[in-house]
C-alpha cells in the first residue's frame, strides 16, 4: 500500500493557543475543517478538534472566554508522509483520534484526517479494480 503523502493537507489552519475556542470554531466553520493546530512562539503545541469543541459546550464553558491551551489535545499523535494508510489507521485507533499531525523528521508538514485516509484507500481500490479489469479483458 502507498504512503499517505498525496493526502497530507499542507494548508493547515494554525491558531495561537491563547485564542479562544470561539475563534477556533469560527476558523473551522469558515474553512469547512474539523480541526485547528495550536501554536505559540516555540512552535506547535497541540490540536483542537470538533470533539474538543463539543466537550467545551457539554461542560458549559464559555467558548468566547475559554482559551485553546486549556482544552486542546497536547499529546500530539504524529505521522510521517511515508507512513502507510494502515499505520495511520492503527495510530488513530490506538489514540482514539481522527487527525494526525504529519512531520518529516522534526519539520511539521501538514495534517491528515480519517476522511483523507478513507479517500486514499478508495482510490487505491479503484486503481486495483481497473488494473484487474484490464488484465482480465486483455
Amino acid at each position: 500500500m502507498a504512503d499517505i503523502s498525496p493526502k497530507v493537507e499542507r494548508k493547515v489552519a494554525l491558531l495561537d493557543e491563547n485564542k479562544s475556542v470561539l475563534d477556533a470554531a469560527a476558523v473551522m466553520v469558515e474553512r469547512f475543517i474539523g480541526s485547528v493546530v495550536a501554536t505559540n512562539a516555540s512552535g506547535i503545541t497541540g490540536i483542537f478538534t470538533e470533539r474538543d469543541l463539543m466537550r467545551v459546550v457539554a461542560q458549559r464553558q464559555d467558548p468566547a472566554t475559554t482559551r485553546l491551551k486549556g482544552v486542546m489535545r497536547t499529546d500530539i499523535v504524529r505521522a510521517s508522509p511515508k507512513d502507510s494508510v494502515e499505520d495511520c489507521l492503527s495510530l488513530m485507533r490506538t489514540n482514539r483520534c481522527r487527525h494526525l499531525l504529519v512531520f518529516d523528521r522534526d519539520d511539521f508538514v501538514g495534517i491528515v484526517s480519517l476522511r483523507d485516509l478513507a479517500a486514499l484507500m478508495l482510490e487505491e481500490k479503484e486503481s486495483l479494480v481497473e488494473e484487474l479489469t484490464k488484465y482480465i479483458t486483455s
